[in-house]
């Protein structure tokens, strides 16, 4: 459990959601954590982490899946992009064509024996983007794989001591999101010194919408 109460977080996503502006699109709900003492630069202070939210937001994720025989074959039937062997030693040295599936995917899946060369023609183009590719065993069920990274989040810090990641989208029920940011927040609370301490805001907000700040106690 998160030392926020959950009524707190359900309260700042229920006014969020109220004042978001109609919009033509599907707005995202996002929650912004600030933190007290915690250092992006050092080691203990640099966050790297991926969630896997309860309730998938209705957004579309799209997973791209790196794999050769017949893993690709089964990615095919549930991914957005399969990438073969032979396609991945074509890409090499092609940093334009890198850079738009580091565009376009979400997340890339990599059958582990592919890694190193997924690292050399993929690496450049993701790791700047924070999509260091996944690695997948060989004998893993690939379908139930992707399927799960379609409710996965990032949580990381950058340069400024805070995370910030999409926790649901408009159109869920305010209950949905509520759990979503609880289990965000306890995987933050895991990696932290003194959560109570070093967890010093935290806001909800839809994309076009204003902040709304969480009572923490």
């Amino acid at each position: 459990m998160s030392f926020i109460p959950k009524e707190n977080l359900l309260e700042a996503i229920t006014e969020a959601l109220s004042n978001a502006p109609k919009r033509k699109f599907k707005q995202s709900v996002d929650m912004i954590v600030v933190f007290r003492d915690v250092d992006p630069r050092t080691p203990e202070g640099r966050i790297r982490e991926v969630v896997f939210l309860p309730y998938p937001p209705k957004k579309h994720v799209r997973v791209c899946v790196v794999a050769d025989g017949d893993m690709a074959l089964k990615a095919k039937e549930v991914a957005d992009r399969v990438i073969t062997k032979e396609e991945l030693q074509e890409l090499q040295g092609n940093k334009k064509a890198a850079k738009k599936i580091a565009e376009f995917c979400d997340w890339v899946l990599v059958k582990v024996d592919l890694m190193p060369l997924a690292g050399r023609t993929l690496g450049p183009a993701l790791g700047p983007r924070g999509k260091a590719p996944v690695p997948v065993p060989p004998n893993a069920d690939i379908k139930a794989f992707v399927e799960r990274y379609r409710s996965a989040v990032r949580i990381r810090t950058k340069d400024q001591p805070q995370v910030m990641c999409r926790i649901g989208t408009e159109d869920m029920a305010p209950e949905q999101i509520a759990e979503n940011a609880m289990k965000v927040l306890q995987t933050l609370e895991g990696k932290l010194k003194n959560p109570q301490h070093n967890i010093a805001r935290v806001i909800i907000k839809t994309t076009m919408g204003p902040p709304v700040e969480v009572k923490l106690r």
